[in-house]
């Protein structure tokens, strides 16, 4: 364990890095004190070490998943029965939801209606709620972590209000502004086919930013914006929120002649971020939301001093290809040391199906892009910046079909990794049309990912998962047999990954249709086998062995050879 003298001379170090100028040692003086005013405040146990390594996450939005945080608490022991044990809570905070409440307009304050409460409640009486909710989620073992966006904000908060109003403001440096859009020119457009442009116009001045024209950048060049953000950080620890999920962050700082991506003072950000942190709260998880590829993620964690855990974006579309091709080559590809570069124990890759917003396909060839996007994209309004993303539900993507829906999350529940369920896939929500042109009506913004962020209807729901013939029913009830596994034994989130070789009794195909590896923690060992084709395949020999063990599903003895049905996986503890 760091000595919390070290962390303060280490972000001592890091501020002077940013802010090297004598007249900026006054911000950092008071970081500091209000660093020791919230580690004198805090009666929370310290968090524990690796929690996240072990975490099964459920990510929602508050209103679209029960209403209220009331809704959410009913739903708490459901889900616990479920296999969840950290709740990512998608944006919750003030603001006008132009883009689903990552454009905030208060840091501090939960939107009320989300606590069912009249928009005139106090901030006070706000956070009350927000506590009981978290001592209700902490009493039954489960963790909560919400998304920052640390790179924008909207254009209704109350720093812009000011900054908007001329050169001359105090507010005016906590954005970027310039006279023409000269600046910044090799950065690329995030929304492509949404915004023509990084800059938008107000008045006689242009401000800069990386997402919709209402999200302009905060500039971190200016460091009471540094200031800002970390009281934030402090403002949340105090109500003992487990961890943030730094949303944007690959973009934070900003320099002329670069494309204004990864650059090394954004990891500095980072690091003080951390020290922070690991100064008032050890093992708070800051998790890195940043769509670049693995050897740019594995940046992010530094030397164990910047994020704990990041988002594995390549891997996503890579097991949706493999799935459609009926090849293994494309997952064991992206998951090979070439690719995903070798992360230190105390960090963590987080895995997932679908999130919040799209199949993205940045990070993929053009190649396999128009592989993924073909096979996938079955309507032409699921397309989403033009080509490099499909908004579907993950039931909608995979035809509906009970078997390769829980074949993929075979897939994701057992590589190295943190699982993250998206709300409503765990029961095969479909996709919401009704939500999505409501929300383009009333904003102007065709934006697809709206489609699969409709509002549950629980009466519905809870009709179909009592019918057991229902898809809802089938793949809840395969996701709930998988998690009860997973949650059994540590192997999955900490374990290492070893390929294997795979012999079938027939002539082998020109693809690898299985999908196979041992994951391997202290002295158990599991073998996983996955057919990702709609044939039936015999093993008889893993790395030219015969196998076996036991099937973790079922309790019995198995050995080679094993034969698979079309989309069937196995999981057996080796003997």
């Amino acid at each position: 364990m760091t000595k919390p003298i070290e962390i303060k001379n280490r972000l001592q170090t890091l501020w002077h890095q940013l802010y090297p100028e004598p007249e900026h040692q006054p911000v950092l003086s008071k970081l500091m004190v209000e660093m020791e005013d919230t580690l004198s405040e805090l009666h929370f146990k310290p968090q524990a070490e690796g929690w996240y390594k072990d975490a099964v996450v459920y990510s929602l939005y508050i209103d679209l998943f029960n209403h209220t945080f009331d809704g959410l608490i009913e739903k708490l022991d459901m889900l616990k029965e479920l296999g969840i044990n950290c709740l990512w809570l998608l944006p919750l905070l003030e603001s006008p939801m132009r883009d689903a409440g990552f454009d905030i307009k208060d840091y501090r304050n939960i939107r009320a209606s989300l606590l069912g409460l009249p928009d005139t409640t106090s901030q006070e009486v706000k956070q009350q709620e927000f506590r009981k909710f978290l001592t209700e989620a902490h009493d039954r073992g489960i963790r909560v972590i919400f998304d920052v966006a640390m790179n924008h904000t909207s254009e209704e908060h109350p720093w812009f209000v000011e900054s908007r109003k001329g050169p001359d403001n105090p507010y005016r440096d906590y954005y970027i502004w310039n006279k023409d859009t000269n600046k910044y020119q090799e950065t690329r457009l995030l929304f492509k086919g949404m915004c023509p442009s990084n800059w938008e116009k107000s008045g006689d001045w242009y401000f800069f930013h990386r997402f919709f024209e209402f999200q302009p950048d905060l500039n971190y060049k200016n460091p009471q914006v540094m200031l800002e953000i970390c009281r934030v950080l402090l403002f949340w620890l105090r109500q003992g929120l487990d961890g943030f999920r730094a949303d944007a962050i690959p973009y934070l700082w900003k320099e002329e002649g670069t494309d204004c991506e990864n650059l090394p003072q954004t990891h500095v950000i980072l690091k003080i971020f951390r020290a922070l942190l690991d100064y008032v709260r050890p093992n708070t998880l800051l998790l890195a939301e940043a769509c670049q590829p693995p050897v740019e993620v594995v940046r992010y964690f530094g030397n164990n001093d910047e994020c704990h855990a990041g988002y594995h974006f390549p891997l996503m579309p890579m097991i949706f290809k493999s799935l459609a091709v009926a090849d293994a080559t494309s997952v064991m590809e992206v998951l090979s040391p070439e690719v995903t570069p070798e992360i230190p124990a105390d960090n963590q890759w987080f895995l997932f199906l679908r999130l919040h917003d799209e199949l993205t396909l940045e990070m993929v060839t053009p190649e396999d892009r128009k592989i993924i996007h073909d096979h996938y994209c079955k309507q032409p309004h699921w397309d989403f910046r033009v080509g490099e993303g499909i908004s579907a539900r993950l039931a909608e993507l995979l035809d509906r079909d009970e078997r390769k829906i829980a074949l993929a999350y075979s897939i994701m529940f057992t590589l190295p990794g943190t699982p993250v369920i998206y709300y409503g896939d765990e029961f095969a929500r479909l996709n919401d049309d009704a939500f999505y042109h409501a929300f383009k009506k009333e904003t102007g913004k065709d934006d697809s990912r709206y489609l699969v962020r409709g509002p549950l209807n629980w009466d519905e729901t809870e009709e179909k998962l009592s019918d057991k013939n229902s898809l809802a029913s089938k793949v809840n009830k395969r996701i709930r047999e998988m998690l009860a596994i997973r949650n059994q034994t540590k192997t999955f989130g900490r374990g290492q990954l070893k390929w294997v070789n795979i012999t079938l009794f027939t002539s082998n195909p020109p693809h690898q249709p299985i999908l196979g590896y041992y994951r391997i923690h202290e002295k158990e060992q599991l073998l996983i086998l996955q057919n990702l084709s709609d044939t039936m395949h015999t093993i008889t020999r893993i790395d030219d062995q015969t196998i076996s063990g036991e099937n973790l599903f079922t309790g019995l003895k198995v050995h080679s050879p094993f034969t698979l049905k079309p989309f069937e996986y196995v999981w057996i503890k080796v003997s």
